[in-house]
């Protein structure tokens, strides 16, 4: 799918997931990864702001999104909650910030739309402070042999409609990045990854 017929895709999504924001989507898994978020915080894939309810007092966001009616329910979740934010309208994969910017990373549900997910990652690891934290919440294969056939056969279904892959080797992509992983935990047979992790330096170019 081109970026173009992609944006196109979250745009006609937004109020959906402004719904599951209400709702508290993923609440479990959410709260207990983004308790560790602190400082000036990078949230890539932003969507319609889903996470800003559990972010610790003090947080300031950064919200990265391609979809300008997603970034608009962002906004909104935003004053609600009471999160100080700005919002830059980017597809991040294209995007750059300068090294060593953020306190913490985050990704949630993001990694599975991007063309180069490790190349995302090895992002992440330049963008976060030496002494920072990249929270990463994703989804991915099943490690259970029936239900990740079934997961390949209806990709292609949801990669039109939902716009992201549902049959990705998450933990392969996660090893091949340059990132340290200090801590993982899975669910729901492997398909949700939440992940606890710190740049690695010294796999920079200077």
């Amino acid at each position: 799918m081109n970026k173009d017929k992609l944006i196109r895709t979250f745009d006609k999504q937004a109020k959906t997931y402004e719904k599951r924001r209400r709702i508290r989507s993923e609440r479990k898994w959410r709260e207990r990864l983004l308790s560790s978020a602190r400082g000036n915080v990078l949230e890539v894939g932003v969507g319609a702001g889903a996470n800003f309810h559990y972010y610790p007092q003090g947080a300031k966001v950064t919200g990265v999104d391609f979809s300008e009616e997603m970034l608009k329910k962002a906004q909104e979740a935003a004053i609600e909650e009471g999160i100080e934010a700005q919002f830059i309208l980017s597809d991040v994969e294209s995007f750059s910030f300068e090294d060593n910017s953020f306190d913490t990373v985050i990704s949630t549900l993001s990694l599975c739309g991007y063309e180069n997910p490790t190349k995302v990652l090895n992002s992440f690891n330049k963008w976060c402070k030496p002494d920072g934290k990249i929270l990463l919440l994703e989804h991915g294969k099943s490690s259970n042999t029936i239900i990740g056939y079934i997961q390949t056969m209806l990709n292609p279904l949801n990669r039109r409609f939902v716009g992201c892959e549902l049959n990705r080797d998450m933990l392969r992509i996660l090893e091949n990045s340059n990132i340290h992983i200090e801590r993982m935990e899975h669910y729901m047979t492997g398909m949700v990854h939440l992940v606890w992790a710190k740049p690695n330096k010294d796999t920079l170019i200077h």
